[in-house]
């Protein structure tokens, strides 16, 4: 199209100046300027000058999109093009250089000038100045300290609260996190109630959780609990024994035992006992003192040991002193034959991971006794266990297993004993006491033996 109008323009101008030196003249001057851009061509090469005028055009059209992506034009009139391709999405990104041509392209402020950010790694910002001038100052705010308010238990929460980490503690033992986590609480009023708790549930435990209860006593009075508290906590507790006795018959013996304890730990005071003399109304309450009173005169005239008043339970105890009280245990009901006694002794000593050293020792006894009578007791004794799951299925295992490994020392001390655990063994697999599989591991020595070289090899059974 732009040819047709260029051709017009030289046929208007050839009819109007048919001199030849202004035709030339103004030619020169269109094929100078081509689309308001003056280029540099000869006069004549109209056909070069249109391409350039073209390429022009093209690349202000796309000069708005694509204005970063290095398109060039060279002076032969060709496009030159970057290595990144026009089309490329990853043109800009690739390209760190600023825009406006400033700067090494790096991220701006260093990658802490975008919105949301925390700023520069490492760095630490300063306490904001109060600004006097701000119309929410307030001078009274200004030395001020806030701190987190706890509010005190009332009765409800306390025994919500507090009852469930004490009977954490008779399973863990750790007086620390005990007094830990009732720092963390604002007792307020019901802080003299914490012994009273402890103690209350101690009432319905065992000997053993008595011994901790006594103990956490003794370490809460050193940080949580103050000697006023422990003794106003007693006060109540004599004062509610009547309830007590309704849940556990032997309340004012084991509370009178909980009251020479804590005089004896020094967490009471010794006239504690002396301030009830003529005042006490109370059956059970005189029950209770009257027996802290006579467990004190005995610690002083014969030195009972009140320290150890609760014994110490289940595996808190020596291996030692444990095997001694299995013995006993078993001695003892060989001599009564009381399978309902030796039940009770042996729940008595809380240790039921330790039940395999009871049927151990029983199985030895029976090897060392060499008679049936013993056989007969020890396995009737062993089969109430089982039936009455005193003593599990693993515990008897690892009991029978640790006799077949012991039958060669034993067998020195007791010729016979290959024959006398394979009778026992027997008789156990048909009592239901083991089962098949144990019952095949049990050892047995070969039963015949050359006497001599000079029998002729004439083999005869082993006996006793």
């Amino acid at each position: 199209m732009l040819h047709c109008y260029l051709l017009e323009i030289e046929a208007y101008l050839r009819d109007s100046f048919p001199s030849g030196d202004e035709d030339n003249t103004f030619t020169g001057n269109v094929d100078n300027e081509i689309n308001g851009n003056w280029i540099l061509a000869p006069t004549g090469s109209i056909h070069e000058a249109r391409l350039k005028a073209k390429v022009k055009r093209r690349l202000r059209k796309n000069s708005s999109r694509d204005s970063g992506r290095g398109d060039s034009l060279s002076d032969n009139g060709d496009v030159v093009r970057s290595v990144v391709p026009p089309t490329s999405p990853k043109g800009k990104l690739l390209n760190r250089r600023s825009r406006m041509g400033k700067g090494r392209g790096l991220p701006k402020k260093g990658g802490a000038g975008g919105k949301g950010v925390w700023g520069t790694p490492g760095q630490v910002y300063d306490e904001d100045k109060v600004d006097v001038k701000d119309p929410n100052y307030d001078a009274e705010q200004e030395n001020c300290i806030y701190e987190t308010v706890v509010l005190p238990l009332d009765e409800e929460t306390f025994e919500k609260t507090v009852t469930p980490i004490v009977q954490e503690y008779f399973e863990h033992g750790d007086a620390n996190e005990v007094a830990e986590l009732l720092a963390e609480l604002n007792l307020g009023s019901m802080r003299g109630d914490v012994p009273m708790l402890a103690v209350s549930l101690a009432l319905e435990a065992k000997a053993s959780h008595r011994e901790l209860t006594s103990r956490l006593l003794s370490e809460l009075c050193e940080c949580v609990l103050t000697a006023a508290d422990v003794e106003a906590s007693f006060h109540k507790l004599l004062k509610e024994l009547p309830d007590l006795v309704l849940d556990t018959p032997g309340a004012p013996q084991i509370l009178g035992q909980f009251i020479a304890r804590a005089v004896a730990d020094n967490i009471l005071p010794k006239s504690f006992i002396d301030g009830y003399k003529g005042r006490v109304d109370c059956e059970y309450a005189r029950a209770a003192l009257d027996r802290a009173a006579v467990l004190l005169r005995m610690s002083r005239w014969t030195g009972l040991r009140i320290d150890s008043l609760w014994g110490s339970g289940g595996g808190q105890r020596p291996v030692n002193q444990l095997i001694k009280e299995v013995n006993l245990l078993l001695k003892e009901y060989l001599l009564s034959g009381d399978t309902v006694e030796a039940e009770r002794c042996l729940r008595e000593l809380e240790v039921p991971h330790f039940h395999h050293e009871f049927v151990y020792e029983a199985v030895i006894m029976v090897l060392e006794s060499k008679g049936n009578r013993t056989l007969q007791m020890i396995l009737q004794l062993l089969k109430s266990f089982c039936a009455s799951t005193v003593i599990t299925v693993d515990q008897l295992r690892r009991g029978f297993e640790r006799v077949y490994l012991d039958m060669a020392d034993l067998s020195i001390d007791v010729p016979c004993a290959y024959s006398l655990l394979e009778q026992f063994v027997e008789q156990s697999f048909d009592a239901g006491v083991i089962d098949k599989k144990l019952r095949d591991l049990c050892p047995c020595r070969g039963r015949k033996r050359f006497i001599s070289e000079g029998d002729g090899g004439r083999l005869k059974l082993e006996s006793c």
